[in-house]
């Protein structure tokens, strides 16, 4: 069974981006568009992994997570954020991230971030 992914962007062409290379390396993707929809799909269905933008409109990823943490029904689930900042990474560090991909994000760095978090990983690409 593959890996669920969660992607969550509010930038439409990235999550289609990122959506696009992670179903070609064999995984299950699903999108959200921002921190509120990730969090009732998360409910539903809790993905084996969650790839957040940091700035979003109503909920930052980071206040995203902290929500997730704080929510003791729900499995742990590892997050990679999106950034296109430099500073952020203590936060994402406090709150338990597993990683950190600056945008522009390369498929063979996301592929290899993501192998390295979820069970039954794709291989990553050369």
């Amino acid at each position: 069974m593959a890996a669920r992914i969660l992607v969550v962007d509010d930038d439409e062409s990235l999550r289609e981006l990122l959506r696009m290379h992670l179903a070609s390396a064999g995984y299950e993707v699903s999108t959200a568009p921002d921190a509120i929809s990730a969090g009732y799909q998360v409910l539903k269905n809790p993905p084996d992994l969650i790839l957040s933008d940091i700035n979003m409109p109503h909920m930052d990823g980071f206040e995203f997570v902290a929500a997730l943490k704080s929510d003791t029904t729900l499995p742990y689930i590892p997050v990679i954020f999106l950034t296109s900042m430099e500073d952020g990474d203590h936060r994402g560090k406090e709150l338990g991230a597993v990683g950190y991909l600056t945008k522009p994000v390369r498929a063979d760095r996301l592929l290899a971030l993501v192998a390295q978090h979820v069970p039954g990983g794709a291989i990553p690409i050369g």
